[in-house]
């Protein structure tokens, strides 16, 4: 029945799989062996039909695949520009210079007798450092004493022969040629009494100078000369005495620095502190700021011809002697403002082969590859000079993968104002 059904029923036509079954070659059967009646034309057909119908459906018989569905635009985070004043700290590179370094020399020839402080150690004005030999001194005020001494007597004798001539001379008992020789006598004496006083003094001082003392307080430096050697010309430094209280922080600014800050002061994008009191704040080696605050007090009137370079000085309490001279710091200069200011972050900021620019995401939700003026940094920050307006969007992240005109998705809950 099911044969007679599959004879009456026409023969499909398969397109465009074209299956070709070739049966297996009849094998010799064994006697005895029942064989399998062979399978009609017709019902071969069917079950090849069912077969491609079947490779059909798994897409193998020429069907074409559905297109995929198109990727969704690219998410990304944005901040929105908002320009305000912002506080603008400046930061160079400086060295700490004691506002007052005295060094100690030997003011006479002599064997130096004893050192009396410890090297590195903080003294006071008037504190003894060096004791000299003071004999040989000694000896030449004893001397000079002496001389005066004798001068002194000189004098009063030439003072009381002119008290005898005045009178003899005026009734012409004696010429008046012995009353000049009185008188030049007395006032020759008189200045050999002075020459001789002048000598004492001078006897005094080498001997004051036997004893050395520090001329004002601070921290003293190495001995440079020992115990017992001979001090002449050659060798009088001694050491050397630094003030540490106030401390001298001096930086410098390049002439292309300087001719920046002019420009941007002129064109407004910059505003200098009143008087340009700016406020100095010292950063140490670890990144520590130093607890007391500066002003500047100096600045050269002239350009250093071998470096280019403008130099800059402020002055910085040091109670505690933390600052050391010559030492190596940062500064920062406080004070100044930049009106409407527009900052982005770093990250947003990208560099091309024309220069900087950002991605903008316009009103359409397509971004927009803009170039900008950058300026300095502000801590993570960048000030844009020159190329954003207020209520712009900026991507900050997801902007790798973008291309002007793409499509974008903005993250609500990334959005910022800036």
């Amino acid at each position: 029945m099911a044969l007679s059904l599959a004879r009456s029923a026409p023969r499909p036509r398969i397109e465009p799989c074209s299956v070709a079954v070739v049966g297996p070659a009849r094998e010799a059967r064994p006697p005895g062996r029942r064989t399998r009646p062979p399978r009609s034309r017709a019902a071969r057909t069917a079950i090849l039909a069912l077969a491609c119908l079947a490779a059909a459906g798994l897409g193998g018989c020429g069907k074409k695949e559905k297109g995929a569905p198109p990727a969704p635009p690219p998410a990304v985070s944005v901040i929105e520009v908002a320009p305000r004043n912002m506080p603008v700290t400046v930061e160079y590179v400086a060295q700490t210079q004691s506002s007052r370094e005295v060094n100690i020399y030997a003011r006479v020839s002599g064997f130096l007798d004893r050192q009396l402080f410890a090297e590195g150690a903080p003294v006071k004005a008037g504190q003894v450092l060096f004791q000299m030999d003071a004999k040989p001194f000694q000896v030449q005020l004893d001397q000079a004493r002496a001389a005066l001494a004798r001068q002194e007597a000189a004098l009063e004798t030439a003072r009381a022969t002119l008290a005898r001539t005045r009178p003899l001379a005026e009734v012409n008992a004696l010429s008046k040629k012995d009353l000049d020789d009185a008188t030049g006598h007395f006032e020759s004496s008189a200045a050999s009494v002075d020459q001789a006083k002048a000598q004492v003094e001078s006897a005094k001082l080498n001997l004051s100078y036997c004893t050395i003392s520090s001329p004002v307080e601070g921290v003293v430096g190495a001995a440079l000369q020992q115990e017992g050697t001979y001090i002449s010309q050659q060798n009088n430094q001694l050491t050397s005495v630094v003030l540490l209280s106030p401390m001298w922080v001096n930086f410098s600014l390049s002439e292309n620095e300087m001719q920046k800050l002019r420009v941007q002061v002129a064109k407004g994008l910059l505003r200098p502190p009143e008087n340009n009191r700016y406020v100095v704040e010292v950063v140490l080696v670890d990144g520590s700021v130093f607890p007391h605050t500066g002003r500047i007090t100096f600045a050269d009137p002239s350009y250093n011809p071998q470096t280019g370079t403008f130099l800059v000085r402020a002055s910085v309490d040091n109670p505690r002697g933390v600052l050391r001279p010559n030492q190596y710091v940062r500064v920062r200069l406080k004070g100044a403002t930049r009106p409407d200011a527009i900052l982005v972050p770093q990250r947003a900021v990208q560099q091309g082969s024309k220069g900087h620019f950002v991605w903008v995401v316009t009103r359409e939700a397509t971004a927009e590859s803009r170039p900008v003026v950058v300026g300095e940094w502000h801590g993570t920050d960048w000030f844009i000079a020159e190329g954003l307006r207020a209520g712009e969007r900026v991507v900050v992240d997801g902007g790798a993968a973008l291309h002007p005109g793409a499509k974008v998705a903005v993250r609500p809950d990334a959005r910022a104002s800036r």
